[in-house]
């Protein structure tokens, strides 16, 4: 399925480390710099944990509502694959009409704070909520399994249907609504597995690089 490329102008800026504890990026060759992503978003990741980044910081906030812009979405799509290496995310999300995202991105490292979240409850339930593949997908020939506890029941989805497939491999990246069929948007957004953001599809699921568990308790 061919998918328009993001505008660059919906590019994110993250300082990158080589500790979880952010203060050791004052440290002596602890810090990675600045970067500016403006490509995917999958193999940047990768390369920067091939680099030694272990802790990642977004100074933009990122807003979680359904009309947030492209830089948002990406911004999103950045931190779900931080989290699937297990690098440490500081963010801020940001909120403005009482949504939180409803609970579509409880999967993700959680943000430091959420803007519009004045006594802090969202936030905290979120952060306690949190533990590492609470939403994953792993591919296999032909299939793609996800394994969801955002709802705090263990949902276990698979999707082998062509269609269905191509649509979630170009929305990895985000691929533009109209080149997706209604019926299979409307399965996949209905099972909470991708979101529309900025006339776009966005894939939700981390990717299962490495299991922090026994596999049996995954």
């Amino acid at each position: 399925m061919p998918s328009r490329p993001v505008d660059v102008a919906a590019g994110v800026r993250v300082e990158l480390s080589r500790d979880y504890e952010p203060a050791a990026a004052r440290l002596p060759g602890m810090a990675l710099g600045t970067r500016h992503l403006a490509g995917a978003c999958v193999p940047a990741v990768a390369g920067w944990y091939r680099e030694g980044a272990r802790h990642a910081r977004l100074p933009a906030p990122v807003d979680l509502c359904p009309d947030a812009d492209a830089a948002s979405a990406r911004a999103l799509v950045l931190v779900r694959e931080l989290t699937a290496h297990g690098v440490a995310v500081d963010w801020t999300a940001r909120c403005h009409d009482g949504c939180h995202g409803g609970g579509l991105f409880t999967h993700l490292h959680p943000p430091t704070r959420i803007d519009g979240d004045p006594d802090g409850a969202t936030t905290a339930a979120w952060r306690n909520a949190f533990f590492p593949c609470r939403c994953v997908h792993r591919r296999g020939p032909g299939f793609v399994e996800v394994r969801d506890r955002r709802s705090g029941a263990l949902e276990v989805i698979t999707i082998d249907e062509p269609p269905h497939l191509a649509a979630v491999v170009a929305a990895t990246e985000g691929v533009a609504t109209d080149l997706v069929t209604a019926e299979v948007r409307d399965d996949l957004v209905g099972a909470r597995l991708v979101v529309e953001r900025a006339g776009r599809l966005w894939w939700l699921p981390t990717p299962a690089y490495r299991w922090p568990f026994p596999a049996l308790i995954v």
